[in-house]
């Protein structure tokens, strides 16, 4: 049976206090319970740790060599205690994030800045993926994921949702024409992805109801890939607007069928393997993430 903290802490307050009466009073625990606790160790350690008489407490030679180790290990307790505190108050440490390369790019990267301000002792890791990927395996403490989740052994914390538009650039509007409606885009050339199939199902009312599904004419597994190939005057695109605020806002990109297009949102979330409380600096950056988004 192995010592606990406990007899440990009862040991030293015993020793310092001069005995079992004040040792019992300073910790807030009773006589008996502190004398047991000295027996019990004692009993574990099969040495005599403190010689008793009815006058007072001798510690022997024994009880004086494992005192000083006593004294190292709670003192080492009580060094990383401290540690956990100051990084509570400044979050401290290496955090390993994942994304998708279009999320990482155009809503992780301009924020990074600002969050190694405000938290200089944590290091960032930031890692991109298209395909959702094992946490445990690629030893991620957190993944951002775009659209509904699947995976129930994940925690998850919602971040935040981003409007989906249809979308082309006005090089492409002009040597094409701008279809009218969801049925014209048989005759245009569609940006669509490889995978999931559920990405190429695109918001617009018509015949089948509120979801267009396209047959892409050129397909790419990343959505960044597609947004360039819409810049560059390829085809039509349906994006969400955390990748293409700055292309609208400049006139790069122009929403196509504003009026056939239903408000669908895609949600964001953080998930994370969770058995324990949440780190400081995990929780410091979900929370910077949420308030950045909403």
């Amino acid at each position: 049976m192995k010592t606990t903290i406990e007899e440990l802490v009862a040991f030293r307050t015993v020793v310092d206090t001069g005995s079992i009466t004040a040792a019992a009073e300073q910790l807030g625990h009773t006589v008996s319970g502190i004398s047991r606790a000295l027996s019990r160790l004692e009993q574990k350690l099969d040495t005599t740790l403190m010689r008793r008489t009815t006058r007072r407490l001798e510690i022997t030679e024994e009880g004086a060599a494992f005192l000083q180790r006593t004294r190292a290990i709670l003192d080492a307790i009580d060094d990383a205690e401290e540690q956990m505190a100051a990084r509570r108050e400044q979050p401290a440490g290496r955090l390993r994030v994942n994304a998708a390369s279009p999320f990482m790019l155009h809503a992780i990267v301009p924020l990074v800045p600002e969050f190694r301000r405000l938290y200089p002792q944590i290091s960032l890791e930031l890692d991109t993926d298209d395909l959702p990927i094992d946490l445990l395996e690629r030893r991620t403490d957190i993944a951002i994921r775009i659209g509904p989740l699947r995976d129930s052994t994940l925690h998850a914390r919602p971040l935040g949702t981003h409007r989906l538009r249809v979308l082309a650039s006005p090089a492409y509007l002009e040597a094409h024409g701008k279809p009218r409606t969801a049925a014209e885009l048989v005759d245009h050339t569609l940006l669509g992805f490889t995978q999931p199939e559920s990405l190429n199902r695109w918001p617009l009312r018509g015949v089948h109801g509120d979801e267009w599904a396209i047959a892409p004419t050129l397909a790419a597994s990343s959505g960044e890939t597609l947004r360039q190939l819409a810049l560059a005057g390829a085809g039509i695109v349906c994006l969400a607007d955390f990748m293409t605020g700055a292309d609208r806002a400049s006139g790069a990109l122009v929403q196509v069928l504003a009026k056939e297009t239903v408000d669908v949102r895609q949600p964001v979330n953080a998930v994370y393997y969770r058995n324990t409380q949440l780190s400081a600096r995990i929780t410091s950056f979900l929370d910077f993430l949420s308030q950045r988004m909403t």
